[in-house]
């Protein structure tokens, strides 16, 4: 699997990030986004990149891509005419959901719209027990029927969910087969498939949002892997997933439910491993770009991964780099609402207008525009065609100085104080209010904006380190070239713990780790370079969630079971504060995780660039509404060992780090700002 030039292709609401990784190291470019076509703005990088970084397409062997067109799709509701085929009984189950709400007290709340129209939900008679036995055998007459009513419907998709699936599929597998009889020529999803797991209402609800968003990443894809084709690039393209790995694109056009965190997954993937090099494994993350703002949390090396999920307004519970996102991003335009309070987000400028300092259009005050006037940021040093500093400020004085009776200043140092007490909170929540200190972990920085205001919040949250990483603009591209391939695999099982067969659930594990053996061999895997981790979801009988406990290596007997049960205790104290060792454990879902392992760039700096340079520049700076004579750095001229003290600016190609007045920083071996506030 060694490899001589790797691409990888994020794309962001504002920017496209490219990264190419070859011999001579790594070189980092961005070009903008196109949300109307996001595969123009991929192509536009592989180009931007031949001039740029030299970069030859034929040479490139791995190519790795990052997408929101899933995301969107589902947010904006741009998805396929979709069917839904469900036994008999449980047509509305994906309309009615659960009892949850997101406000307790709010008596006007309504659930999320149904992905697929009540009209186009079919029955069909069957019934499974929750072991999986046949308690109504599928009724083929009917379930012929239903197919001639789902051909005649004019779908481009058709999700399958029958009851209990997950403990035997031979109905959902004869129903695709009467479709396809049937003349039925759309995309199908099967819940066995898509997430063969319990709980009726995710299942379904997560098999028809895969269904609806099939045909949109097929074609996106498929116009994306023509372009990079006739690009002359030959490596068959991979696709991030939410999970944090990378799959074919082949695995992403038939499971595109599995990549609505694929940009966020990418950035705090790559910010692992950047704090692990550098010696940090316990981390937060903060992924700040033009347009929002995620959060996450990095414990032991790896990133947490949930299956809890929720995008937009639908529970998607797909395995998922567990990342908080809040709409706080550079281009977030500052308001001021009726009760005449200064708001933040969550709506942006994007990348077209865009911030009004950037000259193309903008006409709404925003963060980044806040930062010119505090003279953090200079947009001239990455927009040629830049607003004047006059035009930016009265745009600023009109919509929220005057209205609040700020002075321009005070206006601008309100709006990043709102914007910052929104990523504190986000922060919060993926750590504090999850039961983890704050205190006990560092802050990886990136994105455009990210470190600009990374500093301030270490400094409230009381973090004691900021871990800037020198691709921090380009951080989600970088992640997909150091990202292993990995898939997931999760089948529900539920037995009382006690009831469990040793010898039962070694065969289970070894049956899909064979599949996934298959499955990476086909894709380019030597068996030295396959992972398999081996997982068990358990909780107390009653529960109705559950906790992921890992396996040991090898074959299970009566002991690893009891010892399994023991850390399920011990997670359970840890994580809820109590445990119940006398009652009764039950198994849930076992879960796979296959890796294909890649060989990571290379990180560390060039020799040639070493210590602590005179600074480019001096400029006058406020923070917390005092000026400051403040040298700025040019971040590609700081070498390994470069100290200084703030109030600093450096400037680099992709983002922009603050060092406020009281705050040390540092450069160590990869090129990392480190900074103590």
């Amino acid at each position: 699997m060694e490899t001589d030039t790797r691409v990888g292709v994020d794309v962001g609401g504002t920017f496209t990030d490219v990264v190419v990784a070859d011999a001579d190291g790594l070189a980092t470019l961005k070009v903008p986004s196109t949300p109307d076509a996001p595969d123009r703005g991929v192509l536009d990088g592989v180009d931007a990149a031949g001039e740029a970084a030299d970069l030859d397409p034929t040479a490139v062997d791995f190519f790795a891509h990052g997408t929101t067109v899933a995301t969107n799709a589902l947010l904006e509701r741009e998805w396929a005419e979709t069917a839904l085929v469900t036994t008999e009984g449980f047509r509305d189950a994906v309309e009615i959901g659960r009892q949850t709400r997101p406000d307790l007290y709010d008596l006007g709340a309504e659930k999320p719209s149904p992905v697929v129209d009540r009209d186009r939900r079919f029955e069909v008679p069957e019934r499974l027990d929750h072991r999986g036995e046949v308690v109504e055998p599928l009724d083929t007459d009917a379930a012929r029927e239903v197919a001639r009513a789902v051909a005649d419907a004019d779908v481009e998709s058709v999700a399958v969910a029958f009851l209990f699936a997950f403990e035997d599929d031979a109905h959902e597998r004869r129903m695709a087969t009467l479709l396809r009889e049937a003349g039925v020529d759309a995309e199908l999803s099967l819940s066995s498939d898509v997430l063969p797991e319990i709980r009726e209402y995710e299942r379904t609800l997560a098999t028809t949002i895969n269904a609806a968003l099939k045909p949109v990443m097929n074609r996106y894809l498929g116009r994306l892997e023509d372009g990079i084709a006739s690009a002359g690039v030959p490596a068959a393209m991979q696709v991030m997933q939410s999970n944090g790995g990378v799959a074919s694109a082949a695995a992403a056009r038939e499971r595109p439910v599995n990549t609505l965190l694929s940009g966020p997954a990418a950035g705090v993937r790559g910010a692992a491993h950047v704090a692990g090099v550098a010696g940090f494994e316990d981390v937060l993350t903060m992924d700040m770009g033009g347009t929002s703002c995620d959060v996450s949390l990095v414990r032991d090396g790896d990133p947490v991964v949930s299956t809890e999920g929720t995008v937009g307004e639908y529970p998607v519970n797909v395995p998922m780099v567990d990342v908080h996102t809040i709409g706080a991003g550079g281009g977030s335009v500052a308001w001021v609402d009726e009760g005449g309070s200064l708001r933040v987000g969550p709506r942006s400028a994007g990348a077209d207008p865009g911030p009004i300092c950037y000259g193309r259009g903008g006409t709404e005050p925003t963060v980044t525009d806040a930062h010119l006037l505090l003279g953090r940021i200079d947009p001239g040093a990455f927009f040629e065609e830049s607003a004047d500093e006059a035009t930016v400020r009265e745009a600023v004085r009109e919509r929220v100085a005057d209205p609040l009776d700020l002075s321009v200043t005070a206006a601008a140092q309100g709006i990043l104080d709102v914007a910052n007490a929104n990523m504190e909170r986000a922060l919060r929540v993926v750590s504090v209010e999850r039961g983890h200190d704050p205190r006990d972990f560092s802050l990886v920085a990136y994105g455009g904006a990210g470190p600009l205001h990374a500093a301030e919040l270490a400094a409230e949250l009381d973090v004691p380190r900021v871990v800037v990483p020198r691709s921090a603009g380009v951080l989600s591209a970088l992640g997909l070239l150091i990202s292993d391939v990995v898939y997931e695999d999760g089948v529900s099982a539920v037995r009382p713990w006690s009831e469990v067969d040793p010898a039962d659930l070694t065969e289970r594990f070894e049956s899909l780790i064979a599949e996934r053996r298959d499955h990476l061999a086909d894709e380019g895997y030597p068996p030295e370079r396959r992972r398999f981790e081996r997982a068990v979801d358990l909780r107390y009988r009653g529960q109705s969630f559950d906790l992921r406990v890992p396996l040991p290596d090898g074959p299970l007997d009566d002991d690893a079971l009891a010892a399994v049960a023991d850390r399920f205790h011990e997670r359970h104290e840890r994580r809820y504060g109590h445990a119940s060792p006398g009652e009764p454990v039950e198994l849930v879902t076992l879960r796979l995780r296959s890796r294909g392992v890649v060989d990571p760039p290379a990180l560390a700096m060039a020799d040639e660039v070493a210590g602590t340079p005179a600074p480019r520049t001096t400029r006058t700076a406020s923070f917390d509404g005092e000026r400051h004579d403040t040298p700025v750095y040019d971040r590609g001229a700081l070498g390994p060992g470069a100290e200084l003290d703030g109030p600093a600016v450096i400037e680099g190609t992709e983002s922009t780090v603050v060092v406020p007045p009281g705050a040390a920083a540092s450069v160590d071996d990869m090129g990392n700002v480190v900074i103590e506030p």
